[in-house]
């Protein structure tokens, strides 16, 4: 076998070993991005939208306990139920938060402190006018409301990008297998065609 022969056989080796590197690292890339959607919607929206509902379960509470004017609620949930809150908003904070959504957040948590402040002036009025305290949880579950709607939003959005990245790998295997059926081809040709060069030695 001539340099030059043997050359391009170095080359073509090297070529198709180039190409199916470059096509992992590409799949690899795209397993990244589908792995990276998949823990996004557990760890930032499906345990984000489980803490929103704990939330808008206490911030109801409340709300029912200030409409029947529950003295027993005040006296002996109250606090209880209010670090139960604080908790949650520590949780809460540890998920990864779009612009929007922390904007929002930022804004129920400083609703949360104005709560806390106009129900600890109500029972030192003797748990008189209630209705600024009462506007004030309202708000609460207005912010609650935007935040769920976030998630969806948000979620919707890493569904999409996750689809968008199985279709992205079904493609490349697809391309591989049609690749690597060419260099089958290929391969075949080559062995076919020197083995016809041969010179007869009968002849």
């Amino acid at each position: 076998m001539s340099l030059f022969s043997k050359f391009k056989w170095v080359f073509s080796i090297l070529l198709i070993f180039a190409i199916v590197l470059a096509t992992n690292l590409v799949d690899k890339g795209n397993f990244d991005k589908l792995k990276y959607s998949i823990e996004t919607i557990y760890k930032d929206r499906l345990v984000a939208k489980g803490l929103i509902f704990e939330l808008s379960y206490l911030i109801q509470e409340k709300q029912i306990a200030l409409l029947k004017s529950d003295s027993l609620f005040y006296q002996q949930q109250r606090l209880g139920v209010n670090d139960e809150i604080k908790e949650l908003i520590a949780k809460f904070e540890k998920t990864e938060l779009t612009i929007d959504e922390f904007e929002m957040f930022e804004d129920f948590r400083e609703n949360v402190k104005e709560e806390l402040e106009l129900e600890k002036q109500f029972i030192d009025s003797g748990f008189e006018n209630r209705e600024q305290l009462l506007d004030q949880i309202y708000l609460l579950h207005d912010n609650l409301h935007e935040l769920s709607k976030i998630q969806l939003s948000e979620g919707k959005r890493q569904m999409s990008m996750s689809q968008k990245t199985m279709d992205t790998i079904e493609l490349f295997t697809q391309m591989e297998i049609i690749f690597l059926i060419v260099i089958a081809i290929i391969a075949q040709v080559i062995v076919l065609y020197k083995s016809s060069a041969k010179p007869n030695k009968l002849e």
